[in-house]
This record gives C-alpha cells, structure tokens and sequence, in this order.
C-alpha cells in the first residue's frame, strides 16, 4: 500500500460526495432523525429510550454507513472508473483504504453530530462517559463501512446492493439483542448472535449505559467490532473486481 495513493483516493471520494447533497443528507442528517423520532415514540418512558436509544445509535451509523457506502462503490464499478484507476499504479488495498478512510471521516462526523443530539438534545441518560458512547459509534460506522465494501463485490446492480441490506443487516438487527436478550434465545439463535458483529456493538452501547468506566466487557466488545471491519476490509481487497460483467 501507498500512503500518498490512499490519500489521493480519499481526496477524490470526498470531493465526489460534495456534490452529492443527498447522499451526504442520508449520512449524516437521517440517524439523527431517527433518533429524535425515537425519542418522542418513547417520550412518555425515558427508561426506554434510554435503553433502546443507546443500542441504535450504534446500529443507525452502521446501517446507513453500509447502505452508502456499497452503492458508491459498485457505482465507481459499473461506471467504468474503477477499471480505469486499477489500470493505474493502484493497488486494490489502496483503493479501498481510501474508500474507508473517507467514509470513516463522514463516519465520525455522523457518531459526533448523533451521539452529540442523543446526549445534549434529547436526554439520553448513560451512566458512562458520553466520549465512550461516541467511541462505540464512531467504531460501528466504520464496521457498516468495510461490511459495504465487502457486498458490493458480490452485487452487479445498485438494486442488487440495496437487496443485501435484508439479507446481511436484518438478520443481525434481529439477534443482537436489541429486541430481546441474547441469553433467553433457543441456544442455535444464541450461538449465532454470538458471531454477528452487531451483537457486539449494542452490547457495547449497554456497558457505557451501566457502567461508569471502562470494563473488560466494553473493551472485548470495541476489540470485536474493529477486528471484524478489519476482516470486512480485508474480504474486499480480496474480492473486488475491476467492473460488473
């Protein structure tokens, strides 16, 4: 890998999404929303939203994250650039680390402005500190990152890509234990939860909203997360194409 490349790439995503408003709406503009709608369903148990309200802003970064970031790239594919930048000295670690570094600089400002409107606006009571709720999100945005780069190697159409969101995200949204704890599910849904990186971001979420500090739980949680977009990364390289057949 070439720093000065990965750099160039990144310069160009970003350059590119500044003329996409509506792309960078849905980044940044939409979790926030959600949220604030969130808030008012729950507006007459606080309790709640304070429960459910920390475990989505984890899981609203990584679903928008994943959503943009696998139609971006299977668009620079079908679009021809992709095949033209590999035709250059560039490698494909390269190329995707410039992808994720930029969207990892929209990712942060995405965690800043929804852990800063949970926290700040709408009440959302932690008994941690709010720059670990932000470290969570900021760590789950980049997992929806690298987990979009993946998909979009296995798409052909930007319909396609949208139609892996039910099929890779969904299945995660249901046994992270968002809707119920993972230890009261039929051992074979436990075990699986158990491997899908999205139990790990919410369960990390519910360390910061319990404990005041930094535990070993909270640590092994933002460990898994990070290595599985590492490994999500990694896929990618290994699977990207030059263009959709």
């Amino acid at each position: 890998m070439n720093t000065h490349r990965t750099l160039a790439t990144a310069r160009r995503v970003l350059l590119q999404l500044r003329h996409d408003p509506r792309t960078v709406a849905l980044m940044l503009v939409v979790p926030c929303v959600l949220l604030a709608l969130l808030n008012w369903v729950y507006d007459a148990s606080p309790r709640t939203f304070d429960s459910v309200g920390a475990s989505l802003l984890g899981i609203f970064p990584l679903i928008t994250m994943f959503l943009v970031t696998s139609i971006a790239t299977l668009r620079e594919r079908t679009s021809g650039t992709l095949e033209r930048l590999l035709a250059m000295p560039l490698a494909k670690g390269d190329l995707l680390a410039g992808y994720a570094l930029a969207f990892g600089a929209l990712a942060a400002l995405q965690a800043i402005l929804a852990t800063g409107l949970a926290v700040l606006v709408l009440g959302l009571n932690v008994i941690g500190s709010a720059w670990l709720l932000l470290v969570v999100a900021l760590a789950d945005a980049i997992l929806g990152t690298a987990l979009g780069l993946f998909v979009s190697a296995f798409a052909a159409s930007e319909f396609q890509a949208v139609q892996f969101m039910p099929a890779v995200i969904l299945p995660q949204i249901l046994l992270c234990g968002l809707l119920v704890p993972r230890a009261s599910m039929q051992p074979v849904l436990e075990g699986l939860s158990n491997v899908l990186p999205m139990s790990y971001a919410v369960d990390g979420m519910k360390q910061v909203l319990t404990h005041t500090g930094v535990t070993g739980d909270f640590v092994r949680d933002l460990a898994i997360v990070a290595g599985c977009a590492l490994l999500a990364l990694a896929g990618g390289a290994a699977t990207l194409r030059r263009r959709t057949a």
